[in-house]
């Protein structure tokens, strides 16, 4: 029977593309999470609220007065260009006082003491503790602002594990990536090890460094496409079955960056690809005959 003559570039490559593939899934796994981790990091800032408590005694004019200069503030949140600055009057502050401590005050006070206020929510570039002292000290200048009040150590606490998370993931997605393309040169630089003669061959009869490495750079960036394309499947699989499982996840996504994403993949295994192979054979090309061997 006679033998199948190898072709250049043609390499045994299921392995590399399961690794590759598996590579790559688990970086766009690490970068879903990331942007979900931000999605809640920036629900968890906006929905943060500062109470500002109003003069006793003020009439309804005051009032609307008071809340147009709190709404025209910079650093008020907007969603869908509504000013996010409910207020609470003094009996629905009672109600929820009673609700949550489970102790009326009122059969012991003839009067309510608690006072009118507005909740205020920010923008998350004003979540940072200097940032909230100088919202607290502009808001307490403004006429019929009685006391201006916000969890400071719940802000403290925040904003360090925040920084953890994200230094946490970082390190985490830079040990993945040096990983992979370990992984990806050990294991392209075996693939190529059957071809290491025919690359020789190729060197004796005058064929050039740049005519041998094309045909295995272009299946190493085929590769590389190719697998970034199957774990931007799976990826997108995984997210669907999750937001069936829990709905809630969908208040979290980000449809730009997730897309943004998907498309860093595909890029960035055609780059692992073409690399790794470009390393790999460049080494064969340099060896000696001896080593070869």
């Amino acid at each position: 029977m006679a033998r199948s003559k190898k072709k250049v570039g043609a390499y045994p490559s299921g392995m590399i593309l399961f690794s590759l593939t598996l590579a790559l899934f688990l970086i766009g796994f690490c970068g879903l999470l990331a942007i979900q981790s931000k999605r809640l990091i920036t629900y968890i800032r906006e929905n943060y609220e500062m109470r500002a408590f109003l003069d006793k005694g003020l009439d309804d004019a005051k009032m609307r007065q008071l809340q147009q200069t709190i709404v025209s503030r910079p650093y008020v949140l907007r969603s869908n260009d509504t000013a996010q600055v409910s207020l609470v009057t003094k009996d629905e502050a009672a109600r929820e006082f009673i609700a949550e401590t489970k102790e009326d005050f009122s059969k012991f006070l003839s009067e309510n003491p608690l006072r009118d206020s507005y909740r205020i929510k920010l923008t998350e570039d004003f979540f940072d503790e200097a940032k909230l002292q100088s919202v607290k000290q502009d808001l307490e200048q403004i006429d019929g602002v009685f006391e201006v009040v916000y969890q400071e150590n719940l802000v403290d606490n925040i904003n360090r594990n925040i920084t953890r998370i994200y230094l946490v993931m970082s390190a985490f997605a830079l040990i993945l990536l040096l990983i992979i393309v370990v992984l990806m040169n050990n294991t392209i630089r075996l693939a190529l090890h059957s071809q290491r003669m025919l690359i020789r061959s190729m060197q004796l009869v005058g064929a050039t460094n740049a005519f041998i490495t094309r045909p295995f750079l272009g299946r190493g960036i085929w590769q590389g496409f190719l697998a970034g394309v199957i774990a931007v499947v799976l990826l997108m699989a995984g997210l669907q079955v999750a937001l069936k499982s829990l709905p809630e996840l969908s208040t979290f996504q980000d449809p730009v960056r997730i897309a943004a994403l998907m498309v860093g993949i595909v890029g960035l295994g055609s780059l692992i690809g073409f690399f790794s192979t470009f390393q790999a054979v460049n080494r064969y090309l340099g060896l000696t005959l001896d080593d070869l061997y």
